[in-house]
Parts: C-alpha cells; sequence; structure tokens
C-alpha cells in the first residue's frame, strides 16, 4: 500500500471525506468535491471505523419513512451545514414546523400548488 493520498489540504482522502461529511455534505458532494466515486466516499467512511452504528432514534422507531429527491436534501445542505444538522434533519424539521404551525396552506397557496 502507498503512502495516503493528500486531498483538498487533508493528509489523505480518508481525512477529506471524514471532513466533508462532518460539515454536511452528502456522498454525492463528497464525491464530486474529490473527484471519486461514491461507492470510494463510502468505503473511506467504514474504513476509518468511524462509520459506527448509532442507536436508532426514537423518530425512527416511531414514525414513517418519507423519501426526498436527493436533488432536494442537496440544496438543503447548505442551510443545514450552517446550522451543523445533516440535510434529512433539516427536512423533517422544516415539515415538522410546517405542520405545527399550520403553514401547510399558505405554502401551498403561496407557489400556487392545488389539487382536486
Amino acid at each position: 500500500m502507498g503512502a495516503p493520498k493528500k486531498t483538498l489540504g487533508y493528509s489523505s482522502r480518508t481525512e477529506a471525506v471524514l471532513a466533508l461529511r462532518a460539515s454536511g455534505l452528502s456522498t454525492r458532494q463528497i464525491a464530486e468535491r474529490i473527484g471519486i466515486p461514491e461507492n470510494t466516499v463510502t468505503a473511506l467512511e467504514h474504513s476509518s471505523g468511524r462509520a459506527k452504528k448509532r442507536p436508532t432514534r426514537p423518530s425512527e422507531e416511531n414514525g414513517r419513512t418519507i423519501l426526498f429527491p436527493c436533488r432536494v436534501l442537496d440544496r438543503l445542505g447548505p442551510h443545514a451545514a450552517k446550522r451543523g444538522i445533516h440535510p434529512n434533519h433539516l427536512a423533517r424539521l422544516l415539515v415538522e414546523v410546517a405542520v405545527d404551525e399550520g403553514l401547510i396552506d399558505s405554502i401551498l397557496d403561496d407557489v400556487g400548488v392545488t389539487y382536486a
């Protein structure tokens, strides 16, 4: 095995991947920024030993799954990073606040969404 490849000012690609992940970037964004395939990003994370299984959150046990398009989560990335959270967490918060504050009709009316 050769010496670690310096990447984006980090001493190795693994270090770069971990730092970019910590800043809230998605796997796709990390891959594009470093110039490696997405599966390599995942492999580097797992081989670092830092991709440990986390405990299941109560919302995951008691909730239902909603799939957001990757393009939406990618666009939420910078806003999530400012708050130090993951884009998925920001998406959940946005939906929760919109529901709790009774904003659903206002939001949909403002953008002209109507359903029969």
